[in-house]
């Protein structure tokens, strides 16, 4: 991409003295308002500070790109600012970044999927290299930062050539990939380039990110090269085309640090493997065995969590809001009956979502959690796995678990199993799927399902002893266990207890639970707004709109902060959750319909309608709080921790 052909000299300011984030884009949209770029200044302005409330806009090294997608922009183009005096206050990935070179991009509504991504990614790419970014930096005139503009493109053609024309030296592969899909994916992809070229080896990059696979390997490098580098904390897209090389696996981030080491490692194992020069193309996606000095462990299991996220996110996502607008329709407008009649509209709207959330969501995490483990043959046993799960009631603590199972016996299987000559196909697309499917359901449904039911019915004849305590400790009891695993078999255990106490005229537990069926979603979302810093990006978007969940007493919203960090997450809710519950029940709090909501404020008994109201959903509001400190407290203390030890 030729970069100089979006923006101007007149676009290019360098050295200049600017105090603030604010200020540095308020100057960069007035200088593409009177390069004739937009429409609307105002409307364009307002386009770029909405994306700044989104996330950090700011990366680490000195770099800030901020950008815009709007219809008050005319054509694709960029503003570039070099700062005299660092600014400090720019929010960004990397906390303690302090933005010298700000790199605005405006973006028409229509290329917000085509021309944002490509010059992004271009962008982050280029400065990767501190080299390019220096040269920016230095530019002592807007002409002589316009000619730097495409310096590093220049380059990368002639270096490619140069390659090419080496057929000497080992021709390594890689593939980057993280969550998000864009900044560290590409930086990366050019560190290990950059390495390459300095210890005189071949490197081609191929990057799964927000746009795609880029830069696909061809058949003909995957049959010509030495050795391939997994660096990536998402699973890999088709990563059997890979069987037949030796690997390095390793995070995304790694090659940030220690590209170099990386490719050395690779050029080792590229050394001690016998090379097939009858490599063909069938072979390229042949389920060979792995190395086995791959990532480790631990790193698998993170890798299988946070792959398993990034599918169930958009169902939480879709279900959730779906739901949510079913239950608040309902209760805004008196439609309950409507609401449970089978076959109605609202119904169906009901249906739907809770489908997405009830039967989809645990069978996606598991089987996706597998995928990442042991590729495509674990998906069938995955999302077996997950609907084991759903049918014993386990939640998704057990979906995780299936998804281990799944993953780990597939990737044994893989090993023992291996699919060659005659029968290839068949163990490929029979024996997996089919032997995995029987083996890890099986252990689902007979081994795990039943101690599960006894644990179940045991929770639920517990509560019903304690029905005569005093009224707090129940309440916080209650509390405690609707959040400790968010719809798994401890929440269903105090749901069917509140039922069956509403049943028999006792209206106070399940009053309790409407209350605290708000607490993780409020908590979740005061955590990501106010401590946004100590979040992912991904993390802060799944916040702000949990609340809206949690006003329909949905706590699913709540589940990939859990699943991510069951240590700190669970406590942290479980404090704030206990606090609701024994403050509904110390008041003696009643609710005689079932279905939470905050329209169920005004069906409380118990107490005068505006007090009890005002009781019942500050509880949640305090409880929220607690668990929001918690929340906070504990993730920054594991990331000092994490930054302690990487020291």
């Amino acid at each position: 991409m030729e970069l100089r052909k979006l923006t101007s000299p007149h676009l290019i300011s360098t050295k200049i003295h600017l105090a603030s984030k604010q200020e540095a884009i308020e100057y960069l949209v007035k200088q593409l308002d009177e390069e004739g770029k937009l429409h609307s200044k105002d409307e364009f302005l307002k386009a770029v500070q909405d994306r700044e409330e989104l996330s950090p806009t700011g990366f680490e090294g000195g770099l800030a790109i901020p950008h815009g997608k709007s219809t008050a922009v005319k054509e694709a183009a960029f503003a570039v600012a070099t700062i005299a005096k660092p600014l400090t206050d720019w929010e960004s990935i990397d906390p303690s970044n302090q933005v010298e070179l700000i790199i605005l991009l405006a973006i028409p509504d229509q290329e917000a999927g085509s021309t944002h991504l490509s010059l992004l990614s271009e962008f982050v790419t280029r400065l990767s290299d501190d080299a390019y970014k220096q040269g920016l930096l230095n530019a002592s005139s807007s002409e002589e930062l316009f000619e730097r503009l495409d310096a590093a493109g220049e380059e990368a053609e002639e270096s490619e050539e140069s390659a090419g024309q080496s057929a000497e030296s080992r021709l390594i592969l890689a593939v980057t990939a993280c969550p998000a899909g864009i900044a560290h994916t590409y930086m990366a992809a050019e560190a290990l380039t950059k390495a390459g070229k300095e210890i005189g080896c071949r490197v081609l990059v191929e990057k799964q990110g927000a746009n795609g696979i880029e830069d696909r390997h061809t058949k003909e490098n995957l049959r010509k090269a030495d050795a391939v580098i997994f660096a990536n904390d998402v699973a890999v897209k088709d990563e059997e085309r890979f069987a037949h090389l030796p690997k390095v696996k390793t995070s995304v981030a790694a090659p940030l640090r220690d590209a170099r080491g990386i490719l050395e490692k690779a050029e080792a194992k590229a050394a001690a493997h016998v090379k097939d020069e009858q490599v063909s193309e069938a072979a390229a996606t042949d389920d060979s065995e792995e190395e086995q000095d791959g990532k480790g462990f631990k790193a698998e299991v993170k890798d299988s969590i946070l792959t398993g996220i990034s599918y169930i996110i958009p169902i939480i996502v879709a279900g959730g809001m779906t739901l949510a607008a079913a239950v608040l329709i309902s209760q805004a407008f008196d439609l309950q009956t409507l609401y449970d009649t089978e076959g109605s509209w609202l119904w169906m709207l009901r249906q739907l979502g809770g489908g997405l959330l009830g039967q989809l969501m645990v069978p996606i995490l598991a089987a996706y959690m597998a995928y990442s483990i042991a590729d495509k043959p674990a998906l069938g046993p995955g999302f077996a796995a997950g609907v084991a799960a759903n049918l014993i009631g386990s939640g998704f603590l057990g979906g995780m678990l299936g998804g281990f199972l799944a993953g780990f016996f597939l990737k044994f299987l893989k090993n023992k199993i291996k699919p060659k000559g005659t029968f290839a196909g068949f163990i490929s697309f029979w024996v997996y799927p089919v032997l995995g499917t029987l083996v890890v359901g099986s252990i689902m449904l007979f081994v795990i399902g039943e101690p599960l039911a006894w644990v179940n019915n045991g929770l639920i004849n517990w509560l019903g002893s304690l029905s005569g305590a005093n009224a707090l400790i129940l309440g916080a009891i209650l509390g405690a266990m609707v959040s400790f695993d968010l719809g798994g078999p401890v929440n269903k255990a105090a749901y069917t207890f509140c039922i069956g106490a509403m049943a028999s005229g006792n209206f106070i537990p399940y009053a309790a639970f409407a209350s605290v069926k708000m607490v993780s979603a409020f908590a979740v979302t005061g955590a990501t707004v106010l401590g946004k810093k100590y979040f992912s990006l991904q993390e802060q978007e799944i916040g702000k709109q949990t609340w809206l969940l949690g006003l329909a007493g949905i706590t699913e919203g709540a589940i990939p902060f859990m699943i991510n960090d069951p240590l700190r997450v669970i406590p942290s809710l479980v404090a704030g959750s206990a606090v609701t519950g024994a403050i509904v029940a110390y008041f003696d709090l009643g609710l005689n319909v079932p279905g939470a909501g905050i329209f169920s404020l005004a069906l409380l008994q118990g107490q005068p309608i505006l007090f009890a109201a005002g009781l019942w959903f500050g509880a949640a509001l305090l409880g929220a709080l607690i668990s929001m400190v918690l929340l906070i407290a504990t993730r920054k203390r594991k990331i000092t921790k994490e930054a302690a030890a990487a020291a």
